[in-house]
């Protein structure tokens, strides 16, 4: 590079070799300026790359709808949303505890005698017993299947007519499992999530019952079956709910994407899969078309499709307002949190003694609530466009704090409906708590082989849950299944 004494020798000794310089510069100029144009056009370009993908590896399941799988070794430090209580964590002064209690009659009883003086060592073993030290072991009983051979006389009349008794109805082969054996085999595969081999090895190891995987894959089959009545009444049930959840998540199907859907009140679940994830699927499924009810669901744009009421799920709110908060700098998302929490505080008070907030609460409580969307607003203007720019068909792009403050705003009586109508939740972690155990069955067998596998257990499921959720266990709601007296929920419409 010349410097500037070189240069001004050269002006003043060589005139023309300066001037040829100078017009050398002036032609290439224009090129360099359009390289540097270019290159702070590509510099921002990356920048704003590079700001989209820190901003995506920000998120994790306490700032997101991402679930809590997807945060790998990089778990985020637990910063709850509650406040903190009064009382020390574990038992409270005055609780009374649990332990293993005593039976009145035990199965067995072992009487160690004493025989003779630890002292001296005279012969105890005819003096009667002074009083009894008594300590019980709880215990499981060696297991094994207990075998019932039914037998059906035959007898001929005098008449020569042969005469055999009937079997009891169920009983149709010359060896077959009973129904409890059956309800296990359903339990343990699609309950607690146990692959084919490993439910018959548990069965062999366990009862002495060695069973086949054809065989497991028949009494499924059968369960399904026997499922359909029970199951067809729980998805009446929703349908006829006052408040429902709804919620899907994909699952893979012969190694294809497809969607498990979810619809869910305190009392009933419903399950199924499709192949679609929005209006289609949720036709064919066919709850929500009929539903006159409170759909909770957390902004599934599909959902609002339907005539129903709705209520949008506020635990999705805190999750992205923290988002804004921590990685936009945002006052306002703060303020809001805290405004949703001090709503939900209020209800849950009020609840204990009436059924509705006063007007007074109300109104302050709307008021605040515009004020936090005003001041949103005013930290997320439109940017406004310059002169020269095209028109643009469609709407403007638009930041995720910007859509998350219309989605608060044009739908603030969803996000709000909690504090209007205290039989609507503040949350759908129902519908969360509901699919959860759908996602332990993915985690565990990755995919379902084929469509009549995936059907079979969701409408299994559905069976399980409901039976859960009415206080009935899952065994005892599979052996009633086969015994022919299902469980059946009661219709309620709460």
């Amino acid at each position: 590079m010349i410097g500037y004494e070189q240069a001004l020798a050269i002006c003043r000794n060589e005139p023309e070799t300066a001037a040829r310089m100078l017009v050398d510069l002036a032609r290439e100029l224009p090129g360099i300026m359009a390289r540097q144009q270019q290159l702070e056009a590509e510099n921002k370009h990356l920048r704003e790359r590079v700001h989209v993908l820190e901003k995506q590896l920000a998120k994790n399941s306490r700032n997101s709808s991402q679930p809590p799988s997807s945060d790998g070794f990089k778990k985020p430090a637990p910063k709850s949303l509650r406040k903190n209580g009064q009382r020390k964590s574990g038992g409270q002064p005055g609780h009374a505890g649990h332990t293993l209690k005593r039976v009145d009659k035990p199965d067995h009883i072992e009487v160690h005698r004493v025989k003779a003086c630890a002292c001296c060592g005279r012969s105890l073993a005819d003096q009667p017993a002074e009083g009894v030290e008594k300590r019980q072991v709880q215990d499981l009983p060696l297991l094994r299947l207990i075998v019932t051979e039914h037998q059906a006389e035959t007898k001929t009349c005098r008449c020569g007519h042969l005469n055999k008794a009937v079997f009891p109805e169920g009983i149709n082969a010359p060896v077959q499992y009973g129904e409890g054996i059956k309800a296990t085999a359903v339990y343990l595969k699609t309950y607690q999530h146990l692959p084919y081999g490993r439910t018959c090895e548990l069965l062999g190891d366990l009862f002495g019952c060695p069973m086949s995987e054809g065989t497991l894959a028949t009494i499924i089959a059968q369960s399904y079956e026997l499922a359909a009545d029970p199951v067809e009444t729980i998805k009446e049930l929703i349908e006829h709910a006052a408040v429902a959840h709804f919620d899907e998540t994909g699952s893979r199907v012969e190694g294809k994407l497809w969607w498990l859907h979810s619809a869910s009140t305190k009392n009933a679940t419903y399950y199924t899969i499709h192949r679609k994830r929005g209006l289609e699927a949720i036709d064919d499924i066919g709850i929500l078309p009929d539903f006159t009810g409170r759909a909770i669901h957390d902004f599934w744009k599909p959902y609002f499709g339907y005539s129903c009421l709705h209520g949008l799920c506020n635990a999705h709110h805190l999750r992205e307002l923290i988002f804004v908060h921590e990685q936009h700098h945002q006052d306002w998302a703060d303020h809001m949190i805290a405004c949703l929490l001090d709503i939900k505080d209020a209800v849950g008070q009020t609840k204990q003694t009436c059924d509705h907030l006063t007007e007074k609460q109300l109104q302050a409580f709307e008021a605040r609530y515009q004020q936090i969307l005003d001041e949103g607003y005013a930290q997320n203007p439109f940017a406004p466009l310059p002169p020269s720019a095209k028109k643009k068909r469609g709407r403007r792009k638009k930041s995720k704090p910007r859509n998350l403050l219309e989605r608060l705003d044009n739908h603030r009586k969803e996000a709000l409906a909690f504090m209007y109508d205290f039989t609507v939740p503040f949350d759908n972690n129902q519908a969360e708590r509901d699919i959860r155990m759908m996602k332990v069955q993915q985690k565990i067998s990755g995919m379902f082989r084929t469509e009549d596998g995936a059907k079979t257990f969701c409408r299994i499921r559905s069976y399980i849950s409901t039976a859960r959720k009415n206080a009935v266990g899952a065994m005892d709601a599979l052996s009633r299944l086969f015994d022919g007296n299902p469980f059946v929920p009661a219709f309620d419409t709460s």
